[in-house]
């Protein structure tokens, strides 16, 4: 069985290359494991789904995002992401990266 290295970890600050926006990672697959019927509505440019994908929260927003990993790059800028459940899900931004409350396998 071949494993899938993500390039991105929870808590790391990111950029969408395609859409401009900046976020927080929280959650990731390795493969994508949305529906079918999401993929053909949303994923409009046809990312793979046997690569990493992420749940996103969207910095100056309350929703999160579910983003392949093509279409992500770090985000170098430090700066904190403003989203209400930041603070629930992370204790505390510490050298550009987030640090999670409970611990993740």
């Amino acid at each position: 069985m071949t494993s899938i290295a993500a390039k991105f970890h929870i808590g790391q600050i990111i950029h969408h290359r395609l859409f401009d926006y900046r976020g927080v990672i929280v959650d990731a697959d390795p493969t994508f494991s949305g529906s079918e019927t999401w993929y053909e509505r949303v994923a409009r440019s046809r990312p793979p789904k046997d690569e990493p994908w992420y749940r996103v929260l969207v910095d100056g927003g309350d929703h999160e995002t579910y983003v392949a990993e093509r279409n992500l790059e770090d985000d170098a800028s430090g700066a904190p992401i403003s989203h209400p459940l930041v603070e629930r899900l992370f204790s505390g931004l510490q050298d550009g990266r987030y640090r999670t409350r409970t611990p993740h396998n």
